[in-house]
């Protein structure tokens, strides 16, 4: 059974210092977990805290590059030894890379594999890890069985809408729910829920901070703007998201799509593979 109440628990949330990582890391600290907020920038994740500590409990604040192996395995340790195995991980960060297949450098690829995909397995790896050891360390009773705890991966419609302007921010993010299904499938024995997370256009820094892979400084600035311009219009805030990643812990989801767009692709993956495939071959608009 996965958690269903937050008082006393304690969450780790990677890229915790601006969008769904800040607007999650703030739910869980206002139901009650101590929240550790992780994120490359230490100021931001210092922030976050900042505000947990007026919504509840509070936490830490850490900085560290998920997509560094390294840098992951010892932030994991120093979770364990300065507080405890955490009860719940959302592992959040990600970063948006537009343009074509042919088009995307080997270098750009790593940079969204790191941040993406391995930034997702290491905060599964090595927080799972500590999850199952507590589970199997500790004497079960029938009564009271030990709760392992819940990791939660943030993915996207994208990973299940393929689309000719997005292939590699489509690749890390179909990754993520396929890894998040095998995971679940692999923890269930061990009282570990397992959630992936799919939202679709929502009001973060994504775009605006986001890596462009073909085209001139003004085209690329152009392909921000619009996608700026798409999400000021969708006006979908992180804290709906949060909303529904507390509702998914509680309730032990396994997969959550997230705001009509995401609803509707994730329908569509599943009655209509056809319609997304002709939505895919749409292309960029230009000018």
């Amino acid at each position: 059974m996965p958690l269903a109440h937050f008082d006393g628990a304690l969450a780790v949330v990677t890229g915790a210092g601006s969008g769904i990582g800040r607007a999650t890391a703030l739910a869980l600290a206002g139901n009650g977990a101590s929240v550790i907020a992780a994120d490359i920038d230490l100021a931001a994740a210092e922030r976050t805290i900042v505000r947990a500590k007026t919504v509840g409990a509070g936490g830490t604040a850490y900085e560290v590059d998920v997509a560094d192996a390294a840098a992951m395995e010892t932030f994991a340790a120093e979770v364990k030894e300065a507080h405890r195995v955490p009860d719940i991980v959302v592992n959040n960060a990600g970063i948006a890379l537009a343009g074509s297949f042919l088009d995307t450098g080997l270098d750009d690829w790593d940079r969204i594999m790191g941040v993406n995909l391995w930034g997702v397995i290491h905060g599964s790896r090595l927080f799972g890890r500590q999850m199952r050891d507590r589970v199997h360390a500790l004497p079960n009773k029938p009564d009271k069985p030990n709760l392992g705890g819940h990791i939660v991966n943030i993915a996207s419609a994208a990973a299940y809408s393929p689309w000719r302007a997005m292939p590699a921010y489509c690749t890390t993010k179909a990754a993520v729910l396929m890894l998040s299904e095998c995971l679940r499938a692999e923890l269930a024995g061990s009282r570990i829920g397992v959630t992936a997370v799919c939202p679709g256009f929502v009001s973060t820094d994504i775009v605006r901070n986001g890596i462009y892979a073909e085209g001139d400084i003004r085209s690329a600035e152009r392909l921000r703007q619009r996608g700026q311009k798409a999400i000021r219009l969708r006006n979908y805030p992180p804290e709906k998201v949060a909303e529904r990643v507390v509702n998914a812990i509680i309730k032990n989801k396994p997969v959550v799509p997230v705001n009509f767009e995401g609803h509707l692709l994730h329908a569509l993956s599943r009655v209509s593979p056809a319609a997304l495939r002709l939505l895919a071959k749409i292309p960029t608009p230009q000018g």
